[in-house]
């Protein structure tokens, strides 16, 4: 039975949080024990919150999408050793509700169909309307004030495979 609000996060890939955890060829500034974590900076391995202390690492991100000329890059947060999340990928993130977040909406191109500001309130009302439009194939999370990327938004049931043609 399909959830009823009728989407699904796709978080960064354990697989590029692994490679940026071994600074492999990407730009990666470390936050450890000298430099802990203040607390609340939004984690991408685990969908929460930093606790003040926490070692972080900070590295560019750029979301999968076809040649398109809203392709970015930019920082995003998660521990700095690899952790074990349970992630509940058919709810909206627990710390993370009442966080404004701007949703950019995706056509088949890779190109934005439309964007929106939510207050956080009601987060899954606010996905679903957007989802509500068949053109959009995907919706990306993102932090108001910074632009930076927090997860990937698609219908339920279209997360696996491509969907940029």
């Amino acid at each position: 039975m399909a959830p009823m609000n009728g989407f699904t996060i796709v978080p960064i890939a354990k697989d590029v949080i692994d490679h940026a955890r071994s600074s492999a060829g990407l730009t990666v500034e470390s936050q450890v024990a000298s430099l802990p974590a203040g607390g609340g900076e939004p984690l991408r391995c685990c969908l929460r919150n930093a606790r003040p202390g926490e070692s972080l690492i900070l590295f560019n991100y750029e979301p999968p999408m076809p040649l398109s000329p809203y392709r970015e890059m930019g920082a995003v947060f998660t521990h700095a050793a690899p952790c074990s999340p349970t992630l509940d990928l058919e709810t909206y993130p627990p710390d993370w509700r009442g966080r404004p977040q701007v949703l950019r909406a995706y056509d088949q191109r890779g190109w934005i169909h439309s964007a929106s500001v939510h207050d956080g309130t009601s987060p899954e009302a606010e996905i679903s309307a957007v989802l509500d439009d068949r053109d959009v194939v995907e919706i990306h999370s993102r932090n108001v004030a910074y632009g930076c990327f927090m997860f990937s938004l698609r219908r339920h049931g279209e997360c696996r495979g491509p969907i940029y043609s």
